[in-house]
């Protein structure tokens, strides 16, 4: 993850156009045009072995006779020479390429031409842009080093997209409407920079407001979704996803892999980063407008107010379509309204004034219907008559605006003519205005789904589960032995073992060789009894007669056993058969069949996969998918995002099953995901629930060695690894470990504590307390970017555990230096345990491989900075004009101080 020499790519000083023609009708001859004309400040030097001069200004016919050493490069030469030409500029000392160039590929004598290129530019730290990409535009620079057929306006917006020829459509479409961008980026074939370091460069980039991203695929699961969820915490990110592939579910063994297709999978990432999905390019750019009106809607609960029944009408049918809610008029409201709307009005949401509503009636009921709290939002409609001007319930709308800008206010002026002047008016006013009510509600929906994702990002989980280290291990060694047999898939019984070891309520399981055994194990289950064949060539056992339920003696369950076996032998005559399960049938009233597990997505790693269980589960298609760690908040969503949960809720006389008791089982998936690699697949189907809980009636894993895994978690999961013992000066023994997001109110606690003077010395400004935004930023943490230790104190009387001093290092995306921050509690100061926090800390940026630590200290901080000195940092130069703070660095953390 690096944005190294970005400088060089979106600020250069000076460029090279290696490939650079006059020939009409060629890329090299756009690309002149565009870089020569797009008004750049600096030289723009053209390379062509051929020509005297290109567009008039005079040409070089090698690399080394350009006169001075480029910034930025950008290559339209052909393909077996881009290697070649990437290598002088790189020796050269030019930093960053665009390679424009396609077909960079396995040539006839068998070279890897992109592999050489990139080898080329590496150890010279060249960055590439590319290849097979339209290029880079930064209007605001006058920098256009791309063949797009226009030179775009300047604005706040950065579009980011892997296919050049959506860029050019997205261009055209924006410049009919006027808008402008930041930075425009084709990233190609993304042979180096990719998706991840575009969103590193963009979130800190301060020309920058608004990002989108076309994406057809994410090369580098990991480093995405980092880059991402820091994005999504500063900029709006809206993303398109191409192509709704489902190829990695057709090879799925089980249920929960079939159903974990990659645009699902995608899609569930977007979320886990608080990105925005939308599925138009239109969409995109009203998704990214709607967001910068700073309208912030809590949940999705709509009022409409209109003019026009019709109008209304169509407003619910795509309210509904988008899975929006109408809010409930308040009887206090409607009372209001009777007294001052007409008799005809329809009494209910849609809010129906009829149509000749002037703007007294509009702001009379924009004055009641703001004051309702069970709305989110309100969409104003109007349509156009010849007893009421359009422009009256505009300027009603506008003074409500005024005088509630809490209350979300969107607007629909249907019509042409006549509408015309209230959407201008709405736009000078900055009113979200919308030319239909589909487009209104749509508009509405991306700000609730935005704040859904936002909020995830933000919220507090609960304290997650733990496993026991030695039915880890004990897992381990049933998966490894089950390798050593060559086998693939566990048995049944086996699967359920594996499950109870993570803790998974499951159903007593017994497996039988034969027939007789069969019988035999009746008796020890009892009666009625459910059999099932154990195949590992058979997924789903009841397609081919492989259930039987019901079963009430011993007899009838040898009977059973000897019917199955003949059924699928004639159907199945080259299925390997191991035997027979045997297990007590369960029957619980009222209970839904769930299913849960996990599946491999070839990108993303481990998914955890929930929804609607049974035969029909695939048929159905309801369910949810999450990435793994897990936290209560996040097994909560999925939950509440399938049609099942609205059964789980209760209904009638059925009462709701105990959410907590399916979080759980989510909880212990997700850590079976991340500490078992070897896990491919996992079903559990159907995992039963009710009001008494939930347990586990049939399982199939399907593992493979660990190191066959093609990736890892795309979000790295709590590092266990740094948890250790520590001693501090008076001997007391303390719990380090690297902070959770549960933390969230013992971290605000513990800076309670902490006096006012602690508090300014730490964060350089006053702070009395943390509230919750910034203890969820504090204890919500990217493990692959930061890392924050906590010591851990006794338990409080509530048996929670408090914490009694961090320390924090940040580092930045080329890991190569990170900053350091160290609290103690006040009334722990004075014992060492600062000191002993700086070390941890230090051990780790060792471990990381960073050869840069280094921290601000306020001048008057005198026992840090003594403390610094001890530990072996140096003093440096701060900021000129700020002599209040001190920069201590420790050069090179990888050497003992």
């Amino acid at each position: 993850m690096s944005i190294r020499n970005f400088d060089a790519i979106f600020a250069p000083r000076a460029i090279a156009l290696v490939g650079a023609s006059n020939e009409p009708g060629t890329v090299g001859r756009v690309l002149a045009e565009n870089l020569l004309r797009g008004g750049f400040a600096g030289p723009v030097m053209t390379v062509n072995p051929h020509e005297f001069a290109i567009q008039s200004t005079l040409n070089y016919r090698s690399i080394d006779a350009l006169p001075i050493t480029p910034d930025l490069a950008v290559v339209a030469t052909p393909a077996a020479s881009v290697p070649g030409v990437i290598g002088e500029l790189a020796r050269r000392g030019c930093r960053a390429a665009v390679v424009i160039s396609a077909g960079l590929g396995i040539d006839e004598h068998g070279h890897d031409l992109k592999r050489e290129m990139l080898e080329a530019a590496r150890p010279h730290l060249m960055r590439i842009v590319g290849p097979n990409c339209i290029g880079v535009i930064s209007p605001a620079k006058g920098l256009n080093a791309s063949f797009a057929h226009l030179t775009p306006r300047s604005g706040d917006i950065a579009l980011v997209s892997q296919s050049g020829a959506i860029v050019t459509s997205v261009l055209d479409w924006a410049d009919e409407r006027g808008i402008g961008f930041s930075h425009v980026m084709s990233l190609g074939d993304m042979g180096d920079v990719d998706f991840g370091d575009m969103l590193d460069f963009l979130a800190g980039d301060r020309a920058t407001r608004s990002i989108l991203l076309y994406v057809e695929n994410v090369t580098h699961a990991k480093k995405f979704m980092s880059a991402a969820r820091i994005a999504a915490r500063a900029k709006h990110v809206v993303v398109i996803k191409a192509g709704r592939s489902a190829e990695g579910a057709r090879a799925a063994q089980s249920h929960t892999g079939a159903l974990a297709g990659s645009d699902a999978v995608y899609d569930a990432a977007f979320r886990r980063a608080g990105l925005l999905r939308v599925g138009q390019l239109d969409e995109m750019f009203e998704a990214a407008a709607t967001l910068a009106t700073r309208l912030r809607v809590v949940d999705d609960r709509l009022t409409i107010l209109t003019n026009g029944g019709g109008a209304g009408v169509l407003a619910v049918d795509a309210l509904e379509a988008e899975g929006g809610r109408l809010a409930p008029l308040s009887d206090a409201a409607i009372a209001r309204l009777d007294a001052v709307m007409p008799s005809t009005w329809s009494r209910g949401n849609p809010v129906d004034i009829i149509g000749d509503a002037d703007g007294a009636r509009y702001a009379a009921a924009l004055d009641i219907l703001g004051e309702e709290q069970d709305s989110d939002a309100i969409l104003v409609i109007n349509c156009p008559t010849a007893v009421a001007s359009p422009m009256q319930g505009a300027q009603a709308v506008a003074d409500a605006v005024v005088q509630r800008p809490q209350r979300p206010i969107l607007t629909t002026w249907l019509g042409g003519t006549a509408a015309a002047p209230a959407r201008a008016f709405f736009a000078a006013r900055k009113i979200a205005t919308f030319d239909g009510p589909d487009k209104a509600i749509r508009a509405f929906m991306h700000l609730h789904r935005y704040r859904r994702n936002q909020e995830m990002l933000m919220e507090t989980p609960a304290a997650g589960v733990v496993i026991g280290p030695d039915d880890l291990e004990a897992a381990r060694a049933m998966v490894q032995q089950v390798l050593a047999t060559g086998r693939t898939v566990l048995t049944e019984p086996e699967s359920k073992q594996l499950l109870s070891l993570f803790g998974i309520p499951i159903v007593q399981t017994l497996l039988a060789a034969d027939p007789e055994e069969a019988g035999r194990r009746f008796g020890e289950v009892g009666g009625p009894a459910v059999l099932k064949i154990v195949s590992p060539a058979i997924s789903h056992k009841s397609d081919v007669g492989g259930v039987r339920l019901n079963i009430r003696s011993a007899e009838e369950m040898e009977a059973a056993a000897r019917t199955m076996l003949e059924t699928i032998r004639q159907s199945l005559p080259d299925a390997p058969l191991e035997g027979f399960s045997v297990q007590p049938m369960v029957v619980r009233a009222d209970a839904q069949e769930l299913i849960a597990g996990i599946a491999s997505d070839p990108t993303f790693g481990p998914v955890i996969l929930f929804g609607r269980g049974g035969k029909a589960t695939e048929v159905i298609g309801d369910r949810a998918i999450g990435l793994p760690p897990l936290s209560s908040v996040l097994a909560r969503e999925m939950i509440a995002s399938t049609r099942i949960s609205k059964l789980l809720a209760g209904f009638r006389d059925v009462p709701p099953v105990p959410l907590d008791r399916i979080v759980d089982v989510l909880f212990r998936l997700s850590e079976l995901a991340v500490l078992l690699p070897e896990v491919a697949e996992l079903d559990i189907n159907p995992l039963l629930a009710n009001a008494g809980g939930v347990i586990a009636l049939d399982a199939r894993v399907s593992v493979r060695p660990a190191s066959a895994a093609l990736v890892g978690p795309a979000i790295r999961p709590y590092p266990r690894e740094f948890e250790q013992m520590i001693e501090i000066g008076d001997g007391t023994s303390l719990l380090l470990r690297p902070i959770r997001p549960e933390d969230e109110a013992a971290l605000a606690a513990m800076v309670e504590r902490c006096t006012p003077r602690d508090l300014r010395l730490r964060f350089m400004g006053q702070m009395r307390a943390f509230p919750h935004q910034t203890a969820a930023r504090f204890s919500q943490i990217d493990y692959d970017r930061e890392m924050a230790l906590v010591a851990m104190g006794e338990p409080d009387e509530a048996g929670r555990l408090s914490i009694l001093g961090v320390v924090r290092l940040v580092s930045d995306p080329e890991n190569e230096a990170a900053e350091f921050a160290v609290l103690v509690r006040s009334d722990m100061k004075g014992r060492g345990l600062g000191y002993r926090l700086m070390t941890a800390i230090l051990d780790y940026g060792r471990r990381r491989g960073l050869q840069r630590v280094y921290g601000e200290i306020l001048r008057e901080n005198a026992t840090m900075l003594r403390m610094a000195r001890e530990l072996g940092f140096e003093t440096e130069e701060g900021d000129p004009q700020d002599d209040t703070v001190k920069v201590v660095v420790a050069f090179d953390a990888r050497t003992p101080a």
